[in-house]
């Protein structure tokens, strides 16, 4: 209970007050209360924190990001918020994860076709057309 006789509903609250003078008459103006603290009443998107980590993650390791990403969309989704910084994390994460898949695919095909070749040139340095292979024996 406070001195006035009011009571106290939480977190002490800032009033606008503002003195009017219109005609020799003045009259005293309050705008509406607002919170010392407006970040802490604000609804917090519960995937936001997440969504910044997935797309972080999904330029270092896309496939970990991407993942993370989809998690923090799906939570942030339930939650009634779009998570813009996830859906990124999304697109980059696919994006990277393919490209990622692509050149390790050709990076085997390569190694199998140069292993084909050293079978069947032997030990040695040879030339064939403009590539050179160098097989160990």
């Amino acid at each position: 209970m406070q001195p006035d006789g009011t009571e106290s509903l939480g977190a002490p609250v800032v009033c606008a007050v503002r003195t009017v003078r219109t005609n020799l008459k003045e009259t005293k103006v309050t705008a509406a209360p607002y919170p010392t603290n407006p970040a802490a009443n604000a609804a917090a998107d519960p995937g936001r924190t997440m969504g910044i980590v997935g797309l972080v993650l999904s330029i270092f390791i896309p496939i970990v990001g991407l993942i993370v990403s989809i998690i923090a969309r799906r939570k942030s989704k339930l939650a009634g918020f779009a998570n813009t910084l996830a859906l990124v994390g999304i697109i980059i994460g696919v994006v990277f994860t393919v490209l990622g898949l692509g050149g390790t695919a050709a990076g085997i095909v390569a190694a199998v076709h140069a292993a084909h070749q050293c079978a069947d040139l032997g030990p040695g340095v040879h030339q064939v057309g403009s590539t050179t292979y160098t097989c160990g024996g």
